[in-house]
């Protein structure tokens, strides 16, 4: 038995349990406009760093626009710029949205609340991915700290009554974290155990 055939056995198969939450730090007071968007303040500084590569000055019709403005043409070069991948079939309703007068350009404003959107669903998708990750490796350690050691794998394969040998186990531990002869000594960290997860197809 390989370790993915072993890990996604138990991930499909052992009762799930909540990882505890971590003690979070102290988060820093949101900028006005930060909080409007319900994004964090550094998502907000990547977006106006994003939109300031392409943004001129001196527009007619914008002259009260502190940020500039950018071209229309320029939006998905700027999405794309913030690790948003656009279609090219939904560029002209993005387009309509941002610039319903086609005027050519976009100001901040409008560019920010559809940025927020797309960084707020980009980051819904990561973190249930990495709680879900958390969560199936908590099932190794018993809810505790990692890494995933020679006696967790024991204790797991008593749990589902499979007869494995201390042998296949480290090789186990070996494969997940390619280590080498010696690695399953290292045992398995959190990241290792996402890389196994993904590789059997677990997570995307």
């Amino acid at each position: 038995m390989s370790s993915i055939n072993f890990i996604v056995r138990v991930y499909r198969f052992a009762p799930k349990r909540r990882a505890a939450a971590p003690t979070a730090a102290p988060k820093p007071r949101l900028t006005k406009l930060a909080k409007e968007k319900n994004i964090s303040n550094d998502q907000e500084a990547e977006i106006r760093d994003a939109f300031g590569l392409f943004a001129v000055t001196g527009i007619k019709g914008y002259a009260k626009e502190k940020e500039g403005v950018i071209k229309s043409e320029d939006v998905r070069r700027c999405l794309v710029a913030l690790g948003v991948n656009v279609k090219n079939s939904d560029l002209p309703d993005i387009l309509e949205t941002l610039d319903p007068e086609e005027t050519g350009y976009v100001p901040y404003g409008p560019f920010l609340s559809l940025a927020a959107i797309h960084l707020h669903h980009n980051d819904d998708e990561d973190e249930d991915q990495s709680e879900e990750v958390q969560e199936a490796y908590y099932l190794f350690t018993d809810n505790r700290e990692g890494p995933i050691t020679l006696a967790h794998l024991r204790r797991i394969a008593r749990l589902l009554k499979e007869d494995i040998s201390d042998d296949t186990l480290r090789d186990m531990l070996v494969e997940a974290n390619g280590e080498g002869k010696e690695g399953w000594r290292r045992g398995v960290d959190i990241e290792a155990f996402e890389g196994v997860m993904k590789r059997a197809g677990v997570f995307g």
